[in-house]
């Protein structure tokens, strides 16, 4: 049993071991990388060799074409004339019969693949040409000179901190293509913000990556305006002495910031105010203490008036204003004789007495 055992551990190992690939090719194919495969590595002129490609872009058209050098230089060093242009199908996937041909240059040669109306995505394969003559490549020389061609767009949007004065930022991205004989590495690239009619202020961005000769990219660089900036502006790009392109850019207002300093004039004065009563309330109980002890000598001196009242007699009513009693409300002055029949007022009595008027000491 041990060994019965033994020996289906080890086909299991080996069909894993012969299925490994197999398994892999899917794994590299979903990636989505264009990939080409030839069917010979090494031709003769005047042979026929099929490619296969994988991964490409779907209903786009290829192009391939035999050149030379490594094709450093371009096309110039292709045979363009025998190039063969086909279909990409909606799986990403590709097949085609290229005559090989003697290209304008020396060797190393490749068969080189690229999207004309796609992504521009570029494959070259090595290919070994029997009886073409093989040369030491140049050295790059020649000029690199960067154009715009399409996709210039701000991507990106603004966040909740933006609303509150953060400082707003976008990725510019745009599709150049190398239009020289040299290519471009590394390219330094110019980013300008100008607000409104303002000058543009440029700051340098480099973009990591290679443009060979012929061939495009597309770049993406970080713009950032300073923190509460709000209105029109302008973002341009710039390579050398050569502005590439522009594109506007509209900054809403940072309305939480208006918010903000609403909320900071309310919440301050009503700080204030709460410490203001808290401050009173410390000092509350004293007043307090002195306004109750007037308050008990006013509630006494009420307590006495009805006994003064009930002593003096009635009140009359209201003294007038001129009267100097009218200060004192428990002063009731004597009321005046009257006559007795009602006709007439009281005479006063005259200062001298009259001789039937009876003395209070008798007769003389």
């Amino acid at each position: 049993m041990n060994g019965i055992r033994g020996r289906l551990a080890a086909l299991l190992a080996a069909l894993a071991v012969a299925l490994l690939p197999v398994a892999a090719a899917p794994a590299a194919a979903d990636t989505g990388k264009p990939a080409v495969t030839l069917s010979l590595s090494e031709a003769a002129k005047g042979t026929e060799l099929s490619a296969d490609g994988t991964g490409w872009r779907p209903r786009t058209m290829v192009m391939l074409l035999v050149c030379g050098q490594n094709m450093i230089g371009g096309t110039n060093s292709c045979a363009n004339a025998d190039g063969v242009a086909v279909a990409v199908g909606d799986d990403g996937h590709f097949g085609a019969r290229l005559p090989v041909v003697a290209p304008p240059k020396p060797c190393p040669c490749v068969v080189n693949v690229t999207s004309v109306n796609g992504d521009q995505s570029t494959v070259a394969v090595p290919l070994k040409i029997t009886g073409h003559p093989v040369a030491e490549l140049p050295a790059e020389s020649g000029t690199a000179r960067l154009a715009m061609l399409t996709g210039v767009r701000l991507k990106g949007d603004d966040g909740v901190l933006t609303w509150f004065g953060a400082p707003p930022g976008r990725t510019f991205t745009a599709t150049v293509g190398n239009l020289g004989s040299a290519p471009v590495k590394d390219p330094v690239f110019q980013l300008g913000t100008a607000h409104g009619v303002f000058a543009p202020q440029w700051e340098e961005a480099r973009w990591k990556g290679t443009i060979p000769p012929g061939g495009k990219a597309e770049i993406a660089l970080n713009v950032e305006l300073p923190a509460g900036a709000h209105g029109d502006y302008t973002v341009s790009l710039k390579y050398g002495d050569t502005v590439l392109a522009g594109q506007p850019w509209g900054v809403d207002r940072p309305y939480g910031v208006l918010l903000f300093w609403g909320l900071l004039l309310v919440v301050i004065p009503t700080a204030l105010f709460r410490a203001g009563m808290a401050v009173v309330d410390r000092v509350r109980p004293r007043a307090a203490a002195s306004g109750a002890g007037r308050r008990h000598a006013a509630s006494a001196v009420t307590a006495r008036l009805p006994r003064i009242a009930a002593v003096r007699g009635p009140v009359r009513g209201p003294a007038p204003a001129g009267d100097p009693e009218a200060a004192l409300p428990w002063f009731t002055p004597e009321p005046r004789p009257e006559d007795p029949s009602g006709d007439r007022p009281h005479t006063p009595q005259t200062s001298a007495p009259s001789e039937n008027s009876p003395t209070t000491k008798g007769h003389l």
